[in-house]
């Protein structure tokens, strides 16, 4: 399942709290604690949420990512934040975008509708996307992302809430997606110029796009409000099956100073919990 399909299926039936592994205490005894850790909720979906949001809290995580409002207060019971919310539940939300100004009245609504709602749930971060090209030159949708999130930004700072928007990859997963370069991404968020309307970089999707991740981490942060982790190829484990040293990559964010959250956006193959706390673990610098 991906992440098109989990919107698909909200409101899914759960499964019984008996496929849910018991476990030894997971947190690390001597957890670093620089990255704030977050977790997306839709690779664990079979799980009912407010059982994996306390095995989340157990593993050491502080957040869980990428839920629609109804289920912030589930999250905020657990001891939990919130870290990216929805503001729609929109089949075709990763698709539809900024860049074609005949959807700016639709997004610029539901965004704004969202803004107030996350900002009395504490919930820091609001998902956008780029959108296909559609045949659009990427300048054109350059121009099209800048005057519609300038149309959000006003909103997101007045309530305090940071409007991400996603870089994926176009070359495996999101074919035809606009945001896939790092650089087209950030002259869009410099021509918006504002602190709350950032991006969320998926690391999974950058580096089947570009690699070289740390230096374009290291070049790019003052406009990066999230990361994403998956492992590549695959989107499985972040651990040695894959080619990312993620312990590498997190401990030069971290030494950047990043202040947001990074939030593990794998599909496990294995136990889903065990690979989750292994993560958790790797990533804690």
């Amino acid at each position: 399942m991906d992440r098109r399909q989990a919107l698909r299926n909200i409101g899914a039936t759960a499964v019984a709290p008996s496929l849910i592994p018991v476990l030894a205490e997971d947190r690390a005894t001597h957890s670093a604690g620089r990255l704030k850790q977050s977790v997306s909720y839709w690779p664990y979906g079979r799980i009912p949420l407010p059982q994996f949001a306390a095995r989340a809290k157990t593993i050491g995580l502080s957040a869980i990512d990428l839920l629609q409002p109804e289920e912030w207060p589930v999250v905020a019971d657990a001891g939990l934040v919130s870290s990216m919310g929805y503001p729609s539940k929109r089949r075709d939300f990763l698709s539809r975008g900024f860049n074609n100004p005949a959807n700016h009245d639709l997004l610029v609504d539901e965004i704004e509708k969202t803004l107030p709602l996350a900002a009395a749930a504490k919930v820091p971060n609001v998902i956008a996307m780029f959108g296909n090209r559609n045949g659009i030159p990427d300048d054109r949708g350059a121009e099209a992302c800048i005057a519609g999130l300038s149309r959000v930004k006003a909103s997101a700072e007045r309530h305090g809430v940071t409007v991400c928007v996603e870089l994926l990859n176009s070359k495996v997963d999101h074919k035809d997606y606009m945001g896939d370069s790092t650089p087209w991404a950030v002259k869009v968020m410099q021509g918006v110029n504002s602190p709350r309307v950032k991006l969320l970089y998926d690391i999974y999707h950058m580096q089947i796009m570009e690699g070289d991740v740390i230096r374009t981490i290291r070049d790019f942060l003052p406009h990066i409000a999230h990361f994403h982790t998956g492992g590549v190829p695959g989107r499985n484990e972040i651990d040695d099956g894959q080619e990312l040293n993620y312990r590498t990559v997190c401990t030069a964010i971290a030494d950047a100073g990043f202040t947001g959250y990074l939030a593990h956006e794998f599909v496990p193959k294995r136990d889903p919990l065990t690979s989750l706390a292994e993560a958790f673990k790797l990533c804690d610098v």
